[in-house]
């Protein structure tokens, strides 16, 4: 694994790479890491994986808090593609990072050869019902200190729901208490919370490259039926669902590597 940087708009930016070959861009959640996509990206098949830790992630720089945003990240990323000269390359990416590959693919085609959009959390609108336990942490953190604010969380109803309905997510949200710095966890969970890929249903419709589209059950985050509802308006979309993450971790990251290995071996006959 590489780490090289970037540096978009006076920001430095890491920029991750795994394996060797064509290259997927490969983007991950929100509050996550390089390491994320690299838990599933399918080693030695002839692809590299280059992931672009977003601002106020993994060790990129956060810059200022008001630029913090779907649209910023997209920006950085087409920057990124921009100054490495990948042609046309795969773009895809998990929760936030399938959001930002999904506006790139909509406001940068030229740059997109290739589509995968992994546990969606965004439709098209703005701030949907499924991001709020995230602004709740996010909240939390702004206004108690993190044992404090995780206290409050273990008490509330979000907890509770989630304990039965999303198991899988509600580990990811106790995680983001130990998360640092805590100042910019809290205002990245409260911003992209409430953002949105700033798209149409109408300009997704358009997306005309091969894509492929992953969800699961049992996410009260990603719900698959914002999956289900991608995959039938994009053109020829292929959706595979996987085995739910908290039903077995180990079997999740397993399907999630095949789906990926099946369409980027598809997309190289292809090519």
């Amino acid at each position: 694994m590489t780490r090289p940087s970037a540096e978009i708009s006076n920001v430095a930016l890491s920029v991750v790479e795994t394996g060797s070959g064509r290259p997927f861009v490969f983007q991950h959640g929100l509050c996550g890491d390089a390491a994320q996509p690299a838990q599933v990206f399918p080693g030695h098949i002839g692809w590299r994986s280059l992931t672009m830790e977003a601002r106020g992630h993994g060790a990129s720089e956060a810059g200022p808090a008001h630029e913090l945003s779907i649209a910023t990240f997209t920006k950085d990323l087409a920057g990124v593609i921009k100054s490495r000269d990948l042609s046309r390359p795969v773009v895809g990416g998990i929760s936030m990072g399938a959001a930002i590959a999904l506006r790139l693919a909509v406001r940068h085609p030229d740059l997109v050869g290739a589509l995968v959009l992994a546990r969606p959390a965004w439709l098209t609108n703005r701030g949907p019902e499924n991001m709020q336990p995230n602004a709740f942490v996010g909240l939390l953190l702004r206004d108690h200190s993190a044992d404090d604010a995780k206290a409050a969380f273990e008490m509330s109803d979000t907890f509770r729901q989630l304990e039965i309905d999303g198991p899988d997510n509600l580990l990811s949200l106790k995680g983001f208490f130990a998360r640092k710095p805590q100042t910019t966890t809290s205002e990245l969970l409260m911003r992209i919370s409430a953002d949105g890929p700033g798209v149409s249903e109408n300009e997704v419709r358009r997306i005309l490259v091969p894509t492929l589209v992953i969800g699961h059950e049992r996410d009260v985050v990603h719900p698959i039926a914002y999956a289900r509802r991608l995959a039938k308006w994009i053109s020829g979309a292929r959706l595979i669902e996987i085995t739910p993450k908290a039903d077995d971790a180990e079997a999740y990251r397993n399907d999630f590597r095949q789906a990926l290995t099946s369409f980027l071996e598809e997309i190289s006959y292809e090519a």
